[in-house]
């Protein structure tokens, strides 16, 4: 199929997203399952190419060397080559991840490649079907003084002997002496494991403890000065963010040259 160049504003049509946070949704559920199917350097340049299409969700016409150019400035010389690249999108095209069309310009002459990312399947929820709930001035007299009864009772509190085995112990060992109650515990090593992915870092198990514990001890710290912090547990999801992002541009830095050796 052949398109006419122009601006990425003239391009708005093929757009399959309501908005960005929409877009960066379906990526995330496209590469929660295939992001073991591109190389580190594939990633690389696939996170880069999603950044050029912010402006109109999930679409970019960016050349290839606008995009390696902005990898290469970013890594600190540390780039993917072109040959990369290319094998990223033609992967991320036989998995259905985006779909490319060659642009030509006035002349007829080949133009920059559209990128146009698509849904990911059967992602939609189901829609909320409408029931019929029976009027509470229905109700059995004796069965809303029950239900007021139980309303008023004191909630019991699950503690940290309740938290999921899917929790390490030193991580919960250090939280239970700050957030006791298990659901919150549980919902701060959520916000580990969702860091831990972003940050490309999920799979090296030690390394996410050791920086879990560290985020938590330095949010403590920030607790400690009387400082206001509204919410907690977002505050330390801001904390893991930063830390597994230098730990990201570590090992690239330690990397080198070597995403390009091996093409």
């Amino acid at each position: 199929m052949q398109i006419k160049s122009g601006k990425i504003e003239g391009f708005e049509q093929y757009s399959q997203f309501s908005s960005l946070k929409e877009f960066n949704t379906h990526l995330e559920m496209w590469l929660a399952i295939h992001k073991k199917d591109f190389s580190k350097g594939e990633l690389i340049g696939l996170k880069r190419l999603v950044r050029f299409s912010a402006k109109i969700p999930g679409v970019s016409n960016a050349k290839i060397g606008t995009v390696l150019k902005a990898i290469h400035e970013e890594y600190h010389d540390n780039g993917i080559s072109r040959s990369t690249f290319k094998r990223m999108i033609q992967k991320a095209i036989n998995l259905g991840i985006m779909t490319v069309y060659e642009t030509e310009r006035k002349n007829g002459s080949q133009s920059s490649n559209l990128y146009v990312f698509n849904r990911f399947p059967q992602s939609e929820p189901p829609k909320e079907e409408k029931m019929d709930h029976p009027k509470t001035s229905n109700l059995p007299k004796t069965n809303n003084q029950e239900i007021n009864k139980r309303n008023q009772e004191p909630s019991v509190e699950i503690d940290h002997t309740f938290v999921s085995d899917r929790v390490p112990k030193p991580f919960m060992q250090l939280v239970k002496f700050f957030f006791s109650d298990a659901k919150t515990i549980e919902e701060f090593w959520h916000m580990v494991n969702i860091a831990a992915y972003r940050g490309d870092q999920e799979k090296n198990k030690d390394q996410v403890l050791e920086t879990a514990i560290q985020a938590f001890k330095q949010l403590v710290r920030k607790l400690k000065t009387n400082s206001i912090v509204k919410k907690p547990i977002a505050y330390f999801y801001g904390i893991l963010e930063k830390k597994f992002e230098e730990l990201y541009f570590e090992e690239l830095w330690e990397m080198g040259f070597s995403l390009k050796e091996q093409d």
